[in-house]
C-alpha cells in the first residue's frame, strides 16, 4: 500500500481526509512522523499555503506528502475570508469568533453567495502536483448544527436545505471541497 503524509495538525481534517482515501492508501500524520513543528502560512493564496506545507515536509524528512490549504470565499465580502479563514477574527481557530465575524460583516445583505476551496499540493517521487475542489452555497443568517468545523455551520451547500453542520461526516464527505480535491488526489496516485 502507498504511504504518504498528510501535512497538517489539523485533527477534523485528518478524519476527512482519512475516511476518503480509506483502503487505498496508508495515510500518516505529522505525529506519525515525528513532526511537531508548526509551519507557517506565509503565502498569499491557497496554492502558496499548501506548497509551503508539502515542501516543508518533504525536504525535512524526504517523505511523498501533501499539504492543503481550504477556506471560505464570500462574494459580498470580496472573497474574504478566503486565506485567512482560520484566523479571520484574529486568533487562530477561533470558529466562533470567526462566524461572529462573518455575520457582522454580512449584515442583512441578501447576497449571501459563498464557496469553499480546497487547494492539495502532493509532493510525489520530488514532483509537486496541484488538486482542487470547490462546493458552492450561501451563508445562513445563523447557526445551524453540531457537526463538523470551522463555518460549517453556516454555510448551506448549493442544493441542500442543510448546513455542512447538519451533515454527518459520511454525506460531508460526499460533497465537500475537501472530498473533491481528495479524490482527484486518490484518482493520480491509483494511476501511479
Amino acid at each position: 500500500m502507498l504511504q504518504l503524509v498528510f501535512a497538517t495538525n489539523n485533527h477534523h481534517k485528518l478524519q476527512e481526509v482519512a475516511a476518503k482515501i480509506k483502503g487505498r492508501t496508508d495515510l500518516l500524520s505529522l505525529d506519525d512522523i515525528g513532526c511537531f513543528d508548526e509551519i507557517a502560512e506565509t503565502g498569499h493564496t491557497f496554492r502558496e499555503n499548501a506548497s509551503i506545507k508539502s515542501k516543508y515536509i518533504y525536504h525535512k524528512y524526504h517523505l511523498n506528502c501533501f499539504g492543503d490549504d481550504s477556506g471560505l470565499e464570500i462574494d459580498a465580502l470580496n472573497g474574504e475570508p478566503g486565506v485567512y479563514s482560520a484566523r479571520y477574527a484574529g486568533k487562530q481557530g477561533d470558529h466562533d469568533a470567526n462566524i461572529n465575524k462573518v455575520l457582522d460583516k454580512l449584515g442583512p445583505t441578501n447576497n449571501r453567495n459563498a464557496r469553499f476551496r480546497t487547494v492539495i499540493s502532493l509532493i510525489w517521487n520530488g514532483e509537486e502536483h496541484f488538486f482542487e475542489g470547490t462546493v458552492e452555497g450561501t451563508i445562513r443568517h445563523e447557526r445551524s448544527g453540531s457537526e463538523g468545523f470551522g463555518y460549517d455551520p453556516i454555510f448551506q451547500p448549493a442544493g441542500y436545505d442543510i448546513t455542512f453542520a447538519e451533515m454527518s461526516l459520511d454525506e460531508k464527505n460526499l460533497i465537500s471541497h475537501r472530498a473533491i480535491a481528495v479524490e482527484n488526489l486518490a484518482a493520480f496516485l491509483g494511476a501511479v
